[in-house]
């Protein structure tokens, strides 16, 4: 993914979406474009109309907080947004390119212990990509669909989301999972624009999925800090649940933890899939060994006898 690209679909995207009516701004004649013109942008920032379109063509390199902030005033961008230009003109700083330090993939045993104890409430740990890293037993239950379509690798949002026809679903609000995990993705992309993994992603759901495509090309970036999620799952049926997101700063990586409003049903079917949850456990723990022989002839319900 190119710097300079996201700099200059970012800026126009924001800029097209602003009337000149919402800036206070004057209007004449027919407009060509959506949104306001680069001159208007220039003026609402207070700089030059060269230079802005200097920065719209992607160059970030050198420019001051102070000419950030004119521009996020100018655009009305919020405080994502403010934080996405951020670290795109971070990214195109002078010098040779600075990666970031390379995120674990696989959570800390530390961090798996703290998963562990919270036995009441899903939790799972997710990078910046939405590959989940680690859960508690609870987590792995209520993603369960996602660990499935996985496949044995690791499970990661906007595969399932935008791959997998069992997330429509699952997710009690396709559309805005899918509005969100895009979200997501680009704000991760501003802060390392080099993550080749990123980049792989990105390319592969561009090349499967229109709806990956079309939301991809909004350019939209948000923060989920907090707020509440719709589920649809296939042993417990629906639950409404909210969630809290916590930066592991150490890592790099975001720990998530959902609960449900105390007396409520989503809290009862909470009970329920830690219970069905357990009897998969059991399940597993009770199956025997496979001899050498059943290894060969497959799982019993392939045999023919």
């Amino acid at each position: 993914m190119d710097n300079r690209s996201h700099i200059r679909e970012f800026l126009t995207s924001r800029r097209a979406r602003i009337t000149p009516q919402q800036a206070g701004l004057p209007t004449y004649g027919t407009r060509r474009v959506p949104g306001l013109r680069r001159a208007e942008v220039a003026q609402l920032a207070g700089v030059s109309v060269e230079y802005y379109s200097r920065l719209e063509r992607g160059d970030l390199a050198g420019v001051s907080d102070h000419v950030l902030d004119a521009l996020a005033r100018a655009l009305r961008l919020d405080d994502a947004e403010r934080t996405h230009l951020e670290d795109l003109a971070r990214a195109a700083g002078p010098g040779p390119r600075r990666r970031r330090r390379p995120i674990p993939q696989k959570v800390r045993p530390s961090v798996q212990w703290l998963l562990d104890s919270m036995t009441g409430a899903p939790a799972f740990v997710m990078n910046g990509r939405g590959d989940i890293l680690g859960t508690n037993a609870l987590g792995r239950a209520l993603y369960a669909p996602m660990f499935d379509a996985a496949r044995g690798a690791t499970p990661n949002h906007a595969r399932f989301i935008f791959l997998d026809a069992r997330s429509h679903l699952f997710w009690g609000d396709w559309e805005r999972a899918a509005d969100d995990t895009v979200a997501l993705l680009h704000a991760e992309a501003g802060r390392d624009p080099y993550d080749k993994a990123l980049t792989d992603l990105v390319g592969e759901l561009s090349t499967r999925s229109e709806d990956f495509r079309a939301r991809w090309a909004r350019h939209d970036v948000r923060q989920h800090h907090l707020g509440a999620k719709p589920f649809h799952h296939p042993a417990v049926g629906d639950l409404h649940l909210t969630y809290e997101s916590m930066d592991l700063a150490a890592d790099g990586l975001t720990l998530v933890a959902y609960g449900a409003e105390p007396g409520s049903d989503s809290e009862d079917k909470l009970r329920l899939l830690a219970s069905w949850a357990a009897t998969l456990d059991h399940a597993d723990d009770d199956m025997p060994a496979q001899t050498e022989q059943s290894q060969e002839e497959g799982p019993p319900h392939t045999r023919h006898g």
